[in-house]
């Protein structure tokens, strides 16, 4: 396992402070701001320690209320709205300098068998051929050293790889909306279900409006031509997955308008099998 990996294990490693009361640390994103992946994740992992361990995180539904402080620690409180038979729901609110920045709702169920279908997988290449994070930012020299050094340090723990290039790697005129990435973890992951899906909910937040920007001819935050942050995020658990193999998130925008952009996406496993639904909307301005 890596060292960034484990550092980013021991960030969503919450601390317990009371019953259903945990702290969470914060750190620094590529923009000056908590990722709001991480809070997204954190949120999840307090939700999953008051839930039994036979039942798995189905889906989770957030909302992105303030920015959060980098500088600050984060205190997640968990209400246990229902422990049925087969569900189980949660809610947790997270809070920092005594203001909510951030609320999931969160489903868990017991295993059971049942109908089974699902769209297709896309065609995709291999991701061994394609090239690592530090090999695309290599060739781009129209962005500052700062910003490809915070982009690097924020993904080190990840294993992230464009099919194409990303918005901010060719910008100026418009291109279809549609973004596809591989992802897994740098290192081995233990066999905790529960992991993987925080680990993936991790990741979904890094690249989802990607597409939207694609669809103007926008580089994003990385060249200043548009400001934005994630408004809400849902996410459906279909299948097994783990994290720490070969995953590709494949993402679309349908809509931008009123000042607001919303991704789309499905992630799949390498050998097919739909194991994620993505729904994303955030705020994307261009600057006056």
């Amino acid at each position: 396992m890596s060292q960034a990996l484990q550092d980013l294990l021991d960030l969503l490693d919450l601390e317990q402070i009371e019953e259903n009361i945990f702290r969470g640390r914060s750190r620094s994103a590529v923009v000056p701001r908590v990722f709001g992946g991480q809070v997204a994740a954190q949120a999840l992992v307090a939700a999953g320690r008051t839930v039994p361990a036979d039942r798995t995180a189905h889906s989770l539904h957030a909302y992105f209320l303030r920015m959060g402080d980098p500088g600050a620690p984060i205190v997640y409180t968990v209400e246990r709205l229902r422990d049925g038979r087969s569900f189980t729901t949660r809610r947790v609110v997270a809070v920092q300098h005594g203001r909510p920045i951030f609320v999931l709702s969160a489903s868990f169920q017991t295993y059971e068998e049942g109908l089974d279908h699902q769209v297709p997988m896309p065609p995709a290449p291999d991701p061994a051929s394609l090239p690592t994070s530090r090999e695309r930012f290599g060739g781009y020299d129209h962005l500052d050293a700062d910003v490809v050094l915070r982009f690097l340090q924020a993904r080190e723990a990840i294993d992230l790889r464009y099919v194409e290039e990303p918005p901010y790697g060719r910008y100026g005129e418009p291109r279809e909306p549609h973004s596809q990435v591989w992802f897994r973890t740098n290192g081995k992951l233990s066999d905790d279900p529960l992991l993987h899906v925080v680990l993936a909910t991790y990741v979904s937040d890094m690249t989802l409006l990607d597409s939207v920007l694609l669809a103007h001819g926008r580089g994003g935050w990385a060249v200043g031509d548009v400001v934005g942050a994630s408004l809400d995020h849902a996410m459906w658990f279909h299948r097994p997955f783990r994290a720490d193999e070969w995953l590709l998130y494949d993402q679309e925008s349908p809509s931008a308008s009123g000042g607001r952009g919303l991704g789309q996406a499905r992630i799949y496993t390498q050998d097919g099998r739909l194991a994620i639904s993505v729904i994303q909307e955030g705020v994307v301005r261009v600057p006056r």
